[in-house]
């Protein structure tokens, strides 16, 4: 018995030995590739691990598990312990692989459908990391927006395009206009004391104001003002779309965040939402802003110059005396 046990501690020994030169070898050609491959790395090494302590495993199998089962094998409660213990593990680990298989599921979903990231309304990081993002992204490429008043977005210097805008190449944003129907019900929709129709119009004519200054230092912007209540907010810089809900009764920053990246994949959604922006930018009911003149520019789906209109009776002079 003694020399069986000493042959087969001496061939796993011999073997680990193997396993351990072969892992050796292994790491030192991989060690020079980039840092993909630490994972991988990791994985060899704990094998490695395993396969050198086979031999003192196995003799201390040998030496004990007779005497340590006669100890055990007739105390019914301790077994019965043991088997509650395996149970427990058991239930936990197959809930993990079930949590994992459906988390892996639910992530090939968010690919497929070009998402890269979601973030809600009270994740800080991952809002900053959207964020930092944009401003990569938006240096010296395009920006379209289509938002409510633009004062958090891009007038706020802590908004989100403040520094897009001073450094994109050129900009089409879409707000409401701030005398229609749909800027009346959506500041009557956010259930806020500080949030009133004059103080959501004031808003906006700041935003045309913030524009227009930047228009003046030879920034290509160019501005139309929608009238129906607000539906999506749409951010998209280059490859990257930026979307969140404007849900009726909540501010829309409480509201997630998706951004979505563009790619070969048919079922991404980055397709549907640019097309989105796209029918509302074209949407001839839909009148641009001209800086110079304060009025509003009514285009035919080609682009061509049908009339024009005042502003508003009250939102070009306080937009130039904001501005003042």
């Amino acid at each position: 018995m003694g020399m069986k046990m000493n042959r087969l501690s001496h061939a796993v020994r011999q073997g680990s030995v193997r396993v351990a030169s072969r892992v050796a070898m292994v790491v030192v050609n991989t060690a020079r590739r980039s840092a993909d491959v630490v994972y991988h790395l990791a994985i060899l090494g704990l094998s490695a691990g395993i396969a050198l302590s086979l031999p003192v495993t196995a003799g201390f199998l040998a030496r004990n598990l007779l005497y340590y089962w006669s100890r055990i094998e007739d105390e019914k409660i301790f077994l019965i312990l043991v088997e509650i213990a395996v149970a427990v593990i058991l239930v936990l680990l197959l809930s993990s692989v079930g949590r994992s298989w459906r988390d892996g599921r639910f992530a090939k979903m968010a690919r497929r459908a070009g998402m890269l990231s979601a973030a809600s309304g009270g994740e800080f990081f991952a809002r900053r990391r959207i964020r930092r993002l944009k401003v990569r992204q938006g240096f010296g490429r395009d920006l379209m927006l289509i938002g409510s008043t633009g004062a958090r977005t891009f007038v706020d210097p802590k908004g989100d395009l403040y520094s897009v805008l001073h450094s994109c190449r050129e900009a089409k944003i879409m707000l409401l206009d701030p005398e229609s129907e749909g800027a009346r019900a959506r500041a009557k929709a956010i259930l806020h004391p500080d949030v009133t129709e004059e103080v959501f119009r004031e808003q906006i004519r700041k935003s045309i104001a913030f524009l227009k200054a930047l228009k003046e230092v030879q920034k290509t912007i160019r501005l139309k003002l929608y009238a129906d209540p607000p539906f999506l907010k749409l951010a998209i810089l280059g490859d990257y779309i930026s979307m969140q809900y404007y849900h009726a009764g909540m501010d829309v920053q409480m509201m997630p965040e998706y951004l979505f990246k563009h790619d070969q994949n048919p079922a991404s959604l980055y397709t549907p939402l640019y097309q989105y922006f796209l029918a509302r930018w074209n949407d001839p009911d839909i009148s641009e802003y001209d800086f110079e003149t304060d009025e509003l520019v009514f285009r035919d789906p080609a682009g061509n110059e049908v009339k024009r209109g005042p502003f508003s009776r009250s939102g070009a002079g306080q937009a130039n005396a904001s501005r003042a």
